[in-house]
Parts: C-alpha cells; structure tokens; sequence
C-alpha cells in the first residue's frame, strides 16, 4: 500500500506547524504483493531538479515536484532485505548550481527512551553529551545532531547560516511526552552558526539560542555555534591525578579573583580584550612569581550584556566568545594546571536575564522559570529564577556544573547569591513572596538542589572545591549534607569582611571603642569552612578603592592597607583578594578599563605588591598558618582585650605543633617592649613586619631572635619582650 502525502499534512508543514516532519519528509516504505519500494520525499525549496542517488551512486531516481513551493518526491526499488535504505539527493538549484546531499529525514534519532526517561526524573546528570549540538557520525555519515526541551511548543527548526535562516528547511521532531525536538543534520561541521526557531503556543515564532550551546557569537550578537570540544589535547593529568587526593581543608588556599576583560587590555584588539591563549602565559606567570594558589574567574559563562561581568548569564555550557574559543579557554585552564596555579568559576544557578533570545519563557511558556513574579523574578537584579522544582531544570544545572569540571578541568566552582536561594523572600516585603508549603520562608526546592549539587561534584570529581557566597547565618553552609548541612566545601566569611573594613574605615583614635569589631569573628571562625574575601563587590559602586576607603595621610593609608592584608593572612581562614587591591589601586573598579598597572612606578605601590608575595609564600610555607584553618586547635587568643592600645596578639598552631604568634596594632603609635606571654622558655624570630621598608613602612621592629624570659604576661608565665610598629603587623615564629 503506497504511503500518500496528503495536502493537509504538506501544508502543516509549509506553514511551519508539523511536530513530525518525519511523517511526510523523508523515507517510507511502500509494499504490495509482489514488491517493496521507497517513497523518498523532500523539501527543497531552491530546486530546479532533484534526484535520489542510491547508495554507492551506481543509480538515480529522478524526483518529481509534487508541490509548487518545493516538495519533491521519488519512487525508489527496495530491497526488502536491506534493514537502511540509504542514499543521497542530488540537486541542480534555481541559480544554476549544483549539490549532493545527504537527507536529514532518513536518520533515525539518536536520544533513547531511556536518555528521555532520565531527563524527566532530573537524573540526566551527563544531558551536555546528549541535548545541543552534538558533533556525531551515523553509518560513516558526519554531521549534528540537533536537541532541544521545549515541550509546549507547537514546532521547533533548526536555523543557521547553512540554511539561510530559513524554518521551514529544518523542523525537527518532538519526541512525546519528554517534550524533546530532535534532528541529525548531515553533512554539517563545527562552526556553523545556528538557533531553534520555537513557535509558541500563540502562533508567534520566537528565535532562541540553544540553551546547551558550547559556544556563541561575540555579543551582542547572539547566535549559537556548534563546536568540538573534545578534540583539545590535554597536559595536565599529573595535576588531575594529584587533585584527586588532595586535602584542600589543611591546605593553603590563597585566591587571586579576577576579571579577565580588564586585567589587562590589548590596546590593539576591539574592546581590548585579550585572548584566553595570552591571558593564560602573563596571569599564570604573574600568580606564581605573586605566590597565589588559585585564580577564580568571575563568570565566564556567555552573557549577552559586558556590564554584568557574567552575572547574569544566557550560556550554561559556553565560555564566553569575547576572549576567544572554548579551545583557547581549556588552553588557559591547561596552562595554569601545568604551572601548579588551580582554576575556579563563578558559577550563578540562582538567576538568569531576560533577554528574547535566552532561557526566558523558551517555549512561549515559563519553562526555566517560575510563572508567578513572587517565586520568579528578583526585584533587585531584574532577573528571572530557576524554578528548582522543576525535574528538568535541576537537571539542566547540574549537567552545567558537571560540564565545567569534565570538560574544562575546573578546581572549584563559587556559587555567586546563594542567600538569594535559600529565602523566599529575599528583598522582598510582605505580600511580594510565597511562603512554602509549611508556611515558612525558606526556599525548599532551592535548598534540595543544592544538596543535590554538592553531592555530586564531591562524589564524581574528587578534590573539586565548592564555595558558597552566603550571606546570612544559615547553618552548615560547609557541613556535609548527610550532617545536615548543604554541602560547600567552604563558605565566603562576609562577616568578617563586613566587620574587618567597617573598622579600618575608622580613625585610629576612635578604634578603641569597636574593638569587638575585630575580634568578634573568631567567636563563629570554627562554626563553618571560612574563606576570607576582599572582592569586587568591595571595590565598586560607590564604595572606593581599598586604599581609598582607608583613614589618614598617604603613609597612613598604605599603613592601614598593609595591616589589614596582613591580619587577613594571618587570621584562620583561606584568602581572596581581588585583582588591583595589590597594587593598592587609587580607582574603583571598572570592567571597561584595566588596572592601574601603571602605579607600580610608585615605591608605596610597588611596596605593598611585594608585601602581598611574601605574605603568600610565608603563608603556604607555614602549616601553622593554613594547616587547622577550620580547627579550633590551631588558634590561641593571646592578647584580645587591650581596646585601649588598640592592640591584638594571637598564636596559630600546627598539628605537629609548629607555633607563630601574630601580634598587631591598629593605631600609629609605636609600643616598645609589649609583653606577650608564651607558656614556656624560647626563642622566636620576626619573620615577617608589614612596616618593613621593603613595604613602603618606617621600618620599626625587632629584627633578630628574641629570648622569652620569666614574667607573667596575659596569664601566661614566660614573656616576649617586643617592639610594636605603628599601624603594623609582626609575625614571630618559634625556634625552640
């Protein structure tokens, strides 16, 4: 019985409105009686003529047009022992030209039922290798195979360059009930540029970026292109394999955060920005000779507007274009590996933007997203929020996360707002959010799915570290998830920063009375994982420099910068500084330009860059100062009630018993012979003074040994006579 095209179902599909172009394009089986034969139809909009060349090109069927706009058909012989019947269309175009192709409606598709079953229970932990653009070959036949979830479309095409644009060339098929469009395009290779055509329920036709694209356009524009990311030849498993067994809770973590568009800029380049390759040769050499262990990367996860600094993100599987291809970017991340410098992302599952060609209502529905403005859209950022209910969408971010740590080789991963997750009603008012289903305000789903993540990264990429930007006093932040807790490995210290720059911002004569202020964050130092971070949101908006927000004279404000850092290296916690604090840079920070390198022809400047180097290699030399960062063992108060003098003093301890006592004063009077008490008779060596002349200081200290004597100092029996330098920070370390 011959298969018919009816009218109805070639109109649908002229219009743009057929689910299943595979009913009517493509090959189907005639039978009768006596033989077996293939119908072969396609839409060939641009053809004069076409043909159906059979497999090995030995013979042809001429194909009739059957329709005006270009729907072609042939009537083939078919051996009905061949399980493919494969072949090629030849066809002789309007404008004279000639080409031989493979039909995209003869392949089978690729996604199993059991691919479409694990999406639906959000257990699809790997769907970057299935949804997208996927590079494949199918019986010796290259191409790309198209996926997308859009399940309350009415169509879905694929759209590119290499079809003019056009929707009516490619619709692909919905898979049902998963909601899945799929389409194997052959022929096709990597760079072309492409997006899904999603008509919406009310007709109107909306052009969306691929949500699992690997890479896009430059901004603004917004394309997707298809990309071979596995064809990157890696150096780095010595460093994999070394990762996998590290102790990252006893080791020294010191990060250097930055903003790869304005580290540095090319003057010679559009915009300015560097490629990846470039970034990767100074920033690493620059790490190293800086004694940094890390550099996390604000996101580079495509992001349609510059003056988000990625923030605010539209590709989830894509390193942004500006600096150059996903090729270039594992380039930088293999290149720090090779050096010993890790790498760490922002990563931001808490929002996304509003923009047409991005996640926002992608099937003319709120897919990603919640329905309601009160579940669905931050108020402060005007952005949208992943409804992490949704089965898919948790699958969709946790395939994101697990993306960067396969195929990029990332250390860590920063989860950028993640107070904004766990509370309903995250700056809102009363009436603006909805409680949950025991009437409380805390984000349930939202909380489950970062369980969910923790657990994953830590159980499938060993020694990968995660970092929550949390805000408030949720408990067990950096406690595992079977002890209750979320699961970061650690957890940004904001109370610290708060606090710690809340008093620097005070003149010395004042500070004695918000003494607390300094020594209030060792009451909950042990309560969580802490790292301790001076990052970007200090430096902008209105908020100064770092040097900038410091009290005083010119001495004074480098005085103050160089203890702050110092007492911030030597209080228990991992560090963060952001690019330019080292520099001690007079601007607040601007995406649009880089930093002001230009300052290091100064002494103060250049000073209090090479303080920060010998504070990171006294750091990460020193277990007493990282190895019980998280343990109360490893920090003794010494002196924390001197408010008068302005005056703290402290020991840090190993597990082997290692010691340094950190001694500091926060005022610019110079205090001779201050006795800090020590528990037996030794012997102690200044190993590092931030009044060093080295620094841009004055140079007061205690240069030598000092010999701890019998006396009583701060209930202790022996005693160290020392020198305190103004507005500075001694670290003295036992010898015997």
């Amino acid at each position: 019985m011959r298969t018919q095209a009816s009218l109805s179902s070639i109109g649908r599909l002229l219009a743009g409105e057929s689910d299943d172009p595979f009913s009517l394009l493509g090959p189907h089986e005639i039978r009768s009686e006596q033989s077996t034969a293939m119908a072969v139809r396609a839409f060939l909009p641009k053809a004069e003529r076409a043909w159906v060349l059979h497999a090995g090109h030995q013979t042809s069927s001429p194909m009739r047009r059957i329709h005006p706009a270009g729907i072609f058909e042939a009537i083939c012989p078919c051996d009905a022992s061949h399980e493919q019947f494969r072949y090629q269309l030849r066809i002789d175009t309007t404008d004279g030209s000639h080409m031989t192709q493979h039909d995209p409606y003869s392949f089978a598709p690729l996604l199993t039922d059991f691919d479409l079953y694990l999406l639906g229970e959000g257990r699809h932990l790997d769907l970057h290798h299935r949804l997208g653009a996927q590079p494949r070959t199918i019986d010796g036949v290259s191409g790309i195979n198209f996926a997308v979830w859009a399940p309350n479309a009415r169509t879905v095409s694929v759209i590119g360059d290499f079809n003019q644009w056009d929707g009516r060339q490619h619709p692909m098929r919905k898979h049902v009930p998963s909601g899945v469009w799929e389409l194997f395009i052959p022929d096709l290779r990597p760079g072309v540029k492409y997006k899904f055509a999603v008509r919406q329920q009310h007709g109107g036709i909306v052009e969306k970026a691929d949500p699992f694209a690997f890479a896009s356009e430059v901004p603004p524009r917004s394309a997707s292109i298809v990309a071979d990311i596995d064809a990157y030849q890696w150096q780095d498993s010595d460093w994999l394999e070394r990762r996998r067994h590290w102790d990252y809770l006893h080791q020294p973590i010191s990060i250097y955060e930055v903003h790869m568009g304005s580290w540095k800029i090319d003057p010679n380049a559009e915009h300015g920005w560097k490629n990846y390759r470039d970034l990767a040769h100074e920033m690493v050499a620059y790490c190293n000779e800086m004694g940094f262990t890390h550099i996390e990367l604000m996101p580079v996860t495509e992001h349609p507007f510059t003056g988000s600094w990625g923030y605010q993100s539209t590709g989830y599987f894509a390193s942004t274009s500006r600096y150059g291809s996903p090729e270039d970017f594992m380039y930088f991340v293999d290149h720090c590996h090779q050096h010993g410098i890790g790498v760490i992302l922002d990563w931001v599952p808490a929002h996304f933007p509003k923009d047409d060609h991005g996640l926002r209502r992608f099937d003319g529905t709120a897919l990603f997203e919640h329905e309601d403005p009160r579940q669905g859209e931050h108020p402060d950022w005007g952005t949208l929020i992943f409804n992490y209910g949704r089965n898919e969408v948790r699958n969709f971010l946790l395939s994101s996360a697990r993306f960067w740590l396969e195929k990029y080789h990332i250390d860590g991963l920063r989860v950028d707002a993640v107070a904004s997750m766990l509370y309903l009603d995250y700056s809102r008012q009363p009436g603006e959010w909805i409680p949950n289903r025991h009437g409380g305000r805390e984000n349930l789903e939202a909380i489950e799915f970062l369980k969910e993540f923790n657990e994953v990264v830590h159980r499938d990429y060993p020694g990968v570290v995660t970092f929550a930007e949390e805000s408030t006093a949720w408990p067990g932040v950096s406690r595992p998830v079977f002890n209750g807790g979320l699961g970061f490995s650690m957890k940004w210290n904001m109370g610290w920063m708060n606090d710690s720059l809340r008093y620097m911002h005070r003149d010395p004569v004042h500070r004695k009375f918000h003494h607390d202020e300094m020594t209030f964050s060792l009451i909950y130092a042990f309560n969580e994982n802490f790292v301790l971070p001076l990052s970007h949101d200090e430096v902008v908006h209105g908020k100064h420099s770092l040097i900038g927000q410091m009290p005083g004279d010119l001495w004074q404000q480098f005085a103050n910068l160089r203890l702050l850092y110092s007492f911030m290296w030597t209080h228990p916690g991992k560090k963060l500084l952001f690019m330019g604090s080292e520099l001690a840079q007079w601007h607040e920070w601007n995406h649009d330009a880089q930093i002001q390198w230009e300052l290091l022809q100064f002494d103060n400047h250049r000073g209090l860059q090479k303080m920060i180097g010998d504070l990171n290699r006294l750091y990460t030399s020193e277990p007493a100062l990282f190895e019980l960062d998280f343990e109360k063992e490893g920090f003794d108060w010494i002196d924390c009630m001197n408010r008068d003098a302005s005056v703290l003093a402290w020991e840090r301890k190993s597990s082997s018993g290692e010691t340094m006592i950190v001694a500091c004063s926060f005022t610019p009077t110079v205090h001779k012979h201050y006795s800090i008490g020590v528990h037996e008779e030794s012997r102690y060596t200044e190993v590092f003074n931030s009044d060093s002349h080295f620094y841009g200081g004055s140079n007061v200290g205690n240069g030598g040994d000092i010999e701890a004597r019998p006396g009583v100092a701060q209930g202790r029996p022996w005693s160290l006579s020392v020198t305190l330098p103004p507005l500075g920070l001694i670290v003295l370390k036992r010898q015997s």
